[in-house]
């Protein structure tokens, strides 16, 4: 049994109450006992285990801290969906009754931070084990088949939740998969088991000689050094009732990237992690799998992945080359690691040419200076339109996903211009490199109210567990209310 308390005040005993307090009295004050020999606070994350009598109902009572009532939000919320799930995993137990809070005046939590908490529980008693033989225990998933929730479950924010973390989950096994397992071949087979599953989505995949039709010589480009073939996968969800907003959603999907001829190399370079860089279609199929689940009525949204490798062969871009993308713009190769921004134009040009758009966002592990410029922890946005820019940061914020609006500096666009092409792909040297990145991708976008979100820091937390889902979230929600705020 896992019951949710309310921090102390300074200098004061923790105090059960309503079916905890009721519990504790059946028990002969054990839970009380149990609080005071562990000094337990009711802290957020924090919990104090007990076995109790063979008579009781049940075997063991865990309380779980939920922090002070008057900042139990999203963020704490989370703390708690964690505690639950890391107190079920320490305890190994196979059968489990978690109480939900409510507030200390009796009213319930809103479905929002409800949702929060249960989102983040699911994913934490859902290791990767992937990879690991039978013989490694070190990582096997939780033996908890059954947890039963108490209180009168919000029936809506458990269905989303499930929801999400499906989504965000199909996304870290994505951004964490090798290279070896995952390739553009099987990231659009990945994308046919949605449509296979989902009736509301249906998939395109272009192949090499259907892209070279199309005059996509940026992407081409890039993948041309590669064994693997590339492939161009778009995947569109129909809602049930008329069309209202049209959303194309672009992902960088390089499943490796070796920087080409301009190889990574040295400290910090970080190519052991380069699967990674495909991040953005990581983050671009799991809202897919989480907007097919929720099914938003009147909105039609394209999900838009140009896979492929970067790799060094004698069939590889060199530094130097001309490349010619779909919208007939040249662009010379300055640096054959700055490829993300070559997949992506041919992809934006791609979406823009679907038809009329509300919007086109594209998120991608796009360049290490925005991790110089904002850290870890936060995304960087870039926005040719204001109400755009707005609602992606306003769904960020519900979701508590970190995102900074950066500058998409006009005065910094001279330093794409080349003296024998259109574009070079490479800004010039002495910073800014983020900035430069979304100016060229700018030029791949005539009309349609578009953004770019930066997301090579916070696509990745080594101490967390590597891949985090980021995105998936402010996608979502942005894709299904535009960004509204709600009360939460």
């Amino acid at each position: 049994m896992l019951l949710p308390c309310w921090e102390a005040a300074e200098n004061t005993t923790l105090a059960l109450e309503g079916e905890a307090s009721a519990l504790d009295k059946e028990l002969d004050g054990m839970l009380s006992d149990l609080i005071e020999l562990s000094e337990f606070k009711g802290a957020a994350g924090t919990s104090a285990v007990t076995m109790l009598p063979r008579s009781a109902s049940v075997r063991k009572v865990a309380l779980v801290g939920l922090g002070k009532a008057s900042d139990f939000n999203g963020k704490a919320a989370k703390k708690w969906g964690e505690a639950l799930a890391a107190t079920a995993k320490a305890e190994k137990t196979k059968v489990a009754a978690a109480l939900l809070p409510s507030l200390p005046e009796g009213a319930p939590l809103s479905s929002a931070v409800l949702q929060s908490g249960l989102e983040s529980m699911l994913l934490a008693l859902s290791p990767d084990t992937r990879y690991k033989s039978a013989e490694d225990a070190s990582t096997k998933p939780p033996p908890l088949t059954d947890l039963q929730l108490l209180g009168g479950a919000d029936e809506a924010a458990l269905s989303r939740a499930s929801t999400v973390a499906s989504g965000i989950l199909l996304t870290r096994g994505l951004v964490s998969s090798p290279a070896n397992y995952l390739t553009p071949t099987t990231m659009a087979a990945c994308a046919g088991s949605l449509a296979d599953t989902f009736p509301c989505l249906s998939l395109t995949v272009l192949e090499q000689e259907e892209c070279e039709a199309r005059g996509m010589g940026a992407y081409l480009g890039v993948s041309q050094g590669a064994a693997e073939p590339p492939k161009f996968i778009h995947l569109k969800y129909s809602p049930t009732t008329e069309v209202k907003r049209r959303v194309a959603l672009v992902g960088k999907g390089l499943t490796f990237d070796s920087g080409g001829y301009n190889i990574k190399a040295g400290a910090g370079s970080m190519i052991e992690k380069m699967k990674f860089d495909m991040g953005g279609a990581g983050a671009v199929l799991g809202t897919a799998r989480v907007i097919a689940g929720l099914a938003p009525p009147d909105v039609e949204v394209h999900f838009i992945i140009a896979a492929c490798e970067n790799m060094v062969s004698n069939e590889a871009m060199r530094p130097g080359d001309i490349l010619t993308a779909s919208n007939k713009k040249t662009i010379e190769v300055l640096n054959t690691d700055a490829e993300g921004r070559l997949t992506l134009a041919d992809a934006l040009v791609y979406a823009e040419g679907l038809g009329e758009m509300d919007a086109i966002v594209d998120i991608a592990t796009l360049t290490g200076a925005c991790i110089v410029a904002l850290g870890p922890t936060y995304a960087g946005l870039w926005s040719s339109d204001e109400a755009l820019a707005s609602s992606l940061l306003a769904s960020a914020a519900a979701t508590d996903e970190p995102l900074w609006r950066m500058p998409l500096a006009d005065e910094y666009k001279e330093q794409l211009k080349s003296s024998i092409a259109d574009l070079a792909n490479l800004g010039a040297p002495g910073g800014g490199g983020s900035i430069t990145a979304a100016l060229f991708l700018k030029e791949f976008v005539k009309e349609t109210p578009w953004a770019h979100m930066d997301i090579a820091g916070p696509v990745w937390n080594e101490k967390a567990g590597g891949a985090t889902g980021y995105a998936v979230r402010t996608l979502s929600r942005f894709v299904e209310q535009g960004g509204e705020s709600v009360a939460e």
